[in-house]
């Protein structure tokens, strides 16, 4: 049975209460987690031990940061004005970002997406429950930020996700199934995941991935280390069943840290464009067939006209293998770097035709103006 991937939204007016009344609760097998011993308490149930006092470190890890974790609930109203509005529900974390004064909370794109911000309530661990003030969205990354007006609030630290390490532990927090506050614990399984499909409108993907178990509700949810910084937002799960099965994804916060300042300054994201379009699968074979002696690069697929990457002579049927010098691993990491240039600059692209590499400059697009001129046919 092929797994897919799926967001992590609650929806439905009774997500938090009566549809869970069917649940059944399973014995689960063994994580790589478990414990090496489990010694009886003379006056309590067993507690587990971990390893150099592990277990002490998640709970103060908790601690430390449940306080800033939300609940997310929005009402989208209905579509076209019929039908009833929709309710979704997720997760978020209360940070404060660098470069802005005040507080914000990070989550999804997808938890709040079309809802107006009074339609937006966040709940917090000491029942306070507020609304955003303003609200700004990236759909491509699916990265939502909403700024809250109250000062008095507690807030997460951010971490560095460019020094995340697979193998590392961490804690993920939210309200999968409504249940809020919840936290669960795995490690890093691996980094800059992006061969995943997450629908139509989410193009930018560079995922963790994590063993944790993360669940719906869980969205928007913060991935943190054990000092306690946020290094990621949960957002997606591989599943064949709709639940957890030790394949999660999270959003890195670096890429969350240039996303925010950009909307925070300009109210969108700027991102580059060449015109190309890339296949989606590039196996082994293809790449031995033409010649490559590592499956590295990004084939394309479909040169647009009058595009940067036709104006450079780029061709159907060529592999990408490096842009400014910085090599191509496949196509979701081809479809990241051009979108992380800046338009307007130039970039060297390496690629493979004949079984020769060649080294062209081309111009850098704007993606928004790209896709306007696509879809008017100019």
């Amino acid at each position: 049975m092929r797994e897919r991937v799926m967001l992590l939204t609650v929806s439905g007016a009774c997500s938090f209460l009566g549809s869970f009344a069917a649940w059944r609760m399973v014995p689960t097998g063994a994580h790589a987690a478990d414990p090496v011993n489990v010694p009886v308490l003379p006056n309590g149930p067993a507690r587990p031990v971990y390893p150099d006092g592990m277990d002490r470190r998640f709970e103060l890890v908790a601690r430390q940061v449940m306080p800033a974790v939300v609940a997310v609930e929005a009402v989208r109203p209905p579509s076209q004005g019929r039908g009833k509005p929709v309710e979704e529900s997720g997760s978020g974390v209360l940070v404060r970002l660098p470069e802005a004064s005040g507080i914000f909370a990070l989550t999804n794109n997808h938890v709040i997406a079309g809802a107006p911000a009074e339609q937006i309530t966040l709940s917090l661990s000491d029942n306070r429950v507020l609304r955003p003030s303003r609200v700004w969205t990236d759909p491509e990354s699916d990265i939502a930020v909403l700024r809250l007006d109250e000062t008095n609030l507690p807030t997460a630290s951010l971490g560095e996700s460019d020094n995340a390490r697979v193998g590392q532990w961490v804690l993920a927090f939210g309200s999968p199934f409504g249940l809020n506050q919840t936290v669960t614990h795995g490690i890093l399984s691996a980094r800059e995941r992006g061969q995943v499909s997450l629908g139509s409108t989410i193009r930018i993907k560079d995922f963790l991935q994590t063993d944790a178990a993360i669940n719906p509700g869980s969205s928007g949810g913060p991935l943190v280390d054990l000092e306690g910084n946020v290094i990621g937002i949960n957002t997606a799960i591989a599943s064949t069943s709709g639940n957890n099965t030790g394949v999660s994804f999270s959003i890195p916060i670096n890429r969350i840290k240039r996303v925010s300042r950009e909307l925070l300054r300009t109210g969108s994201v700027s991102r580059g464009y060449l015109g190309l379009q890339v296949a989606n699968t590039f196996d082994p074979a293809t790449a031995r067939n033409l010649g490559l002696d590592k499956h590295e690069g990004a084939l394309v697929e479909m040169v647009y006209p009058d595009t940067p990457a036709a104006i450079a002579g780029i061709r159907p049927g060529d592999v990408v293998l490096k842009l400014d010098n910085r090599p191509v691993k496949n196509e979701n990491h081809c479809i990241n770097l051009i979108a992380d240039l800046l338009p307007g600059q130039r970039v060297k692209v390496e690629f493979w035709r004949n079984r020769q590499a060649f080294v062209v400059e081309a111009p850098v697009g704007d993606w928004s103006q790209g896709q306007a001129r696509l879809k008017t046919g100019q």
